[in-house]
């Protein structure tokens, strides 16, 4: 898995140096695509009015918190998690003028407890791991995500709903990780397949 992980951070650093600070250098095609990940992402936090922390797992050049803040979403503190040191560096001057705490992780392990957590796109990259490899991996960090978020925490995936598939992403059975998410980690989960793109979200509510 390690070598998988170092092929993700060589390809997104890379998108970084070609298309600087904006949804390329991620793999969303335009930012309209990614602000609507925003959207579906964020609706795991229904009151606005209060003050939040955050993980951000995959956090690239760190566009999710321009979303929460551009919403109204009051952030008290945002812990970005991203493998390239150069799009940490990017988010970290992105940002500089973030008034809440900007705390930042070249790490694929997340140690800090936030309100929610979110992970857009992170999963949707595994090159050479097969799909048995990298649903365990994932599941782990479903796991890890769970336990390191007090209210909730949501992430998306490319679906197995699709006319062809590329070899080096990963796409998932929605059903599959909805039912996951029922019986490891709450109750309350919402699986959202019904907007325009080849994807899903799924919410989870504690």
């Amino acid at each position: 898995m390690d070598s998988t992980l170092k092929e993700i951070t060589d390809l997104y650093t890379s998108n970084l140096a070609k298309y600087g600070g904006e949804s390329r250098a991620v793999g969303w095609n335009t930012p309209e695509c990614q602000e609507l990940r925003f959207e579906k992402l964020t609706s795991v936090n229904d009151g606005r009015n209060n003050s939040i922390t955050v993980n951000d797992y995959g956090c690239g050049y760190g566009a999710h918190l321009d979303y929460l803040l551009a919403q109204g979403h009051q952030v008290s503190a945002y812990h970005g998690y991203d493998l390239s040191n150069e799009m940490l560096a990017n988010a970290r001057k992105r940002h500089a003028n973030f008034t809440g705490v900007l705390d930042l992780h070249r790490s694929s392990i997340i140690a800090t407890l936030a309100d929610y957590t979110f992970v857009s796109g992170t999963f949707n990259v595994c090159f050479e791991a097969t799909g048995e490899e990298w649903s365990y991996y994932i599941l782990q960090k479903l796991k890890e995500i769970d336990h390191h978020s007090k209210r909730g925490f949501s992430f998306n995936m490319l679906s197995t709903y699709v006319d062809w598939k590329q070899p080096n992403l990963f796409y998932g059975d929605p059903l599959y990780w909805f039912d996951q998410c029922k019986k490891n980690f709450s109750r309350n989960v919402s699986l959202l397949h019904d907007y325009h793109l080849y994807e899903w979200t799924i919410v989870v509510k504690k």
